[in-house]
């Protein structure tokens, strides 16, 4: 019984520490909730939230406006001069995957600081992305309050929190699986290898920062939105220190499967 206590602590901690590491400057200091954690699954799904069709007659204010990848890309990051490949899925997380292709074609992560490196007690995330990292004297300890702030309207780009059930047609937006009623188990799951967006208590609160999965984490499944996965180069997410630094983040194929409203 002690036992699983231990590991049920552990498990909440890491993923307040991930949820913190998700949110705005103007978040921290309004959300105080503490975390929930994944529901469990089986086979029956019943979705109550909004799927992508309703989102095209603005059901979730602003979406329209925000980047979308139709089908798949390619991202190549090179972290201390060695590259990771990452295969953005935009099938099965349309928003949140145009979101990552549209910050990388426009140069936000490059030479952004991996913030959070949480190894131990086991291995967990290697999370970054936050574009106050860009000035070498922004304070350390700061980092991971912060978004992509959008010049065009001087505000922090925000996206919904989106995720398909396996086996729909469409994304479920702006709720858990929990909070959805969803007990089916996602397309994008949390294995290791994975890339996903950090975010703060609020299901809508993703910007910019992500993290990629060190290890198989299915308690984060329908709660994280997942929107690729590392097809090489995971030898060199699993060497990254904090405090290491992006070199760049380019992307290589799929492009043209960018959409961006005008």
């Amino acid at each position: 019984m002690r036992l699983k206590v231990t590991k049920f602590l552990v498990t909440f901690l890491m993923v307040a520490a991930l949820m913190l590491g998700g949110c705005s400057t103007q978040q921290v200091s309004s959300n105080s909730s503490s975390p929930a954690t994944a529901s469990p699954s089986s086979t029956t799904t019943t979705t109550e939230a909004t799927s992508v069709s309703e989102t095209t007659s603005e059901s979730i204010p602003g979406m329209n406006n925000l980047p979308r990848l139709e089908g798949k890309a390619t991202v190549v990051m090179t972290v201390k001069g060695s590259p990771i490949t990452i295969e953005v899925d935009g099938t099965n997380a349309p928003i949140t995957a145009g979101n990552f292709v549209d910050l990388v074609q426009k140069g936000v992560y490059d030479g952004l600081a991996f913030h959070r490196v949480v190894r131990d007690p086991q291995p967990f995330v290697v999370q970054g992305g936050d574009p106050q990292g860009k000035d070498p004297k922004f304070p350390a300890s700061r980092l991971g309050t912060g978004g992509y702030i959008d010049p065009k309207t001087g505000t922090e780009r925000y996206i919904p929190l989106e995720i398909k059930p396996k086996g729909e047609a469409s994304p479920i937006y702006s709720k858990t699986f929990e909070m959805a009623r969803v007990t089916t188990t996602p397309e994008l799951t949390h294995k290791q290898g994975a890339i996903a967006m950090a975010r703060s208590q609020q299901p809508d609160s993703a910007s910019s920062q992500f993290y990629f999965a060190l290890a198989d984490l299915g308690f984060l499944d329908g709660n994280y939105a997942v929107f690729g996965q590392v097809t090489q180069g995971f030898d060199v997410v699993n060497k990254i220190q904090q405090g290491d630094r992006i070199d760049s983040a380019k992307v290589t194929q799929g492009a043209e499967n960018l959409k961006v409203p005008q």
